[in-house]
């Protein structure tokens, strides 16, 4: 093996994706348990690899030079393989570092809370620290004398203005799980998170909700693979490279979620926004009959809205964690937040908008038999479609307009900080 990255659990990595789109080499990952860890260690059968949880630590006693930013940070994410030689070097700083600075987030001053205590906390905390923060208090969950518990940092702590999470909590496949309960945190100002599957996790989307500046990890990923890169092949790999990356990853990994009514045009404009943007297509009315095996009205009918929302709720859950995809859903999915919150994580969503008069009524609807409940129903919804969406879509024409309009607020959303 030429390139890699070696971890316990690579299942969620894009690393792949990203280091052969900057380079011209194969790139592999490398799953190690604990166990075979000093075996391939040993055997140097590698150029230059990568490394991530949980390793960054333990791979320094196998270098034979670690850079002295890598040394001082103590860990390392990057392993050239020179005449069987190994050299160790820290990444995590540089894309890190870049991470915040494009996103204008200052630590000069601040006081800053920095979760977890692994490697990549390590470089996060050399970053905030050599740009001038005020204060860093790493919280973990754990005595240690080290660091601050979740309880302390609730109690003395909460004027913090930065918190970074470099925990693995809320990464895929667990992304209902957060690291911490922002509420407390009046003057919380910017929230960051190393970890960037899902696109945006709870805590990211908590720090949205919160009106802070809120940055998942991807930016990161991809800044340090850019500086990994240049190691690996000795040569410079320009900023533009990586914006234009980040954009092109961002947009395919991206699900595009429609809400509204039944009858909106969600599933025609989905098909052939799918179609278009080189996403597959999914309709979570169909799956959720799939799961249920009759009709949805029938169900609705025999096991009452309840029961329903429950099934709807698991698809929702389960097409969420997908990168991907063009997701359409039924009109009700935002009458629970959890269902928008799992569906953010991953998607962008858009709202399609249709006049009442053109909305569709019966055929299948059980709340929607008829025009005057439509109506009823439209009002009643209105104020979640309106805070659920990040965009929204009028389809009141033709197809190709709607079409046309949806693509359009889709890459709008996209480009947004």
């Amino acid at each position: 093996m030429k390139y890699g990255l070696i971890g316990e659990k690579l299942g969620h990595s894009f690393s792949k994706i990203i280091h052969e789109q900057l380079a011209d080499y194969t790139y592999n990952l490398i799953p190690l348990s604990k166990e075979s860890f000093p075996t391939f260690m040993t055997q140097k059968d590698f150029t230059a690899i990568n490394v991530t949880i949980p390793y960054k630590e333990m791979v320094i006693p196998y270098l034979d030079y670690i850079d002295p930013k890598a040394e001082a940070i103590s860990a390392v994410n990057t392993i050239v393989n020179k005449n069987n030689m190994l050299y160790g070097y820290n990444t995590d700083y540089d894309g890190f570092r870049y991470m915040l600075v494009k996103h204008k987030i200052d630590p000069k001053g601040k006081k800053v809370l920095l979760l977890g205590k692994g490697g990549a906390a390590k470089a996060c905390i050399a970053v905030v620290k050599d740009m001038g923060a005020k204060e860093v208090l790493t919280v973990y969950y754990k005595e240690n004398p080290e660091t601050i518990s979740y309880e302390a940092c609730y109690k003395n702590h909460q004027d913090a203005q930065i918190i970074i999470n470099t925990t693995p909590v809320g990464m895929y496949p667990n992304t209902e799980n957060n690291p911490i309960d922002l509420t407390p945190f009046e003057k919380l100002e910017a929230v960051v998170d190393v970890v960037y599957n899902p696109l945006r996790t709870k805590f990211v989307l908590d720090g949205i909700s919160k009106g802070v500046i809120a940055v998942g990890g991807l930016e990161m990923l991809i800044g340090q693979a850019k500086c990994a890169v240049a190691i690996f092949l000795g040569k410079k790999i320009e900023d533009a490279t990586t914006r234009k990356l980040y954009s092109a990853l961002l947009a395919e990994r991206s699900n595009l979620v429609l809400i509204g009514m039944s009858g909106c045009g969600k599933t025609t404009l989905g098909r052939k926004a799918a179609e278009c943007l080189g996403k597959t297509f999914i309709d979570i009315d169909e799956e959720i009959v799939k799961e249920i095996k009759m009709p949805i009205e029938e169900y609705f009918f025999k096991m009452g809205e309840p029961a329903f929302r429950e099934v709807e709720k698991a698809m929702v859950h389960k097409f969420s964690q997908l990168n991907g995809l063009v997701i359409s859903t039924g009109g009700g999915v935002i009458k629970d937040s959890k269902n928008i919150d799992a569906l953010k994580q991953n998607g962008r969503i858009v709202w399609i908008k249709r006049e009442v008069s053109l909305l569709e009524s019966g055929n299948g609807r059980p709340l929607a038999p008829n025009a005057e409940a439509t109506l009823r129903l439209y009002q009643e919804r209105l104020p979640l479609y309106s805070a659920a969406a990040e965009g929204f879509c009028e389809n009141n024409s033709s197809p190709q307009q709607g079409l046309d309009e949806l693509i359009l607020v889709f890459a709008q959303i996209l480009s947004k900080p």
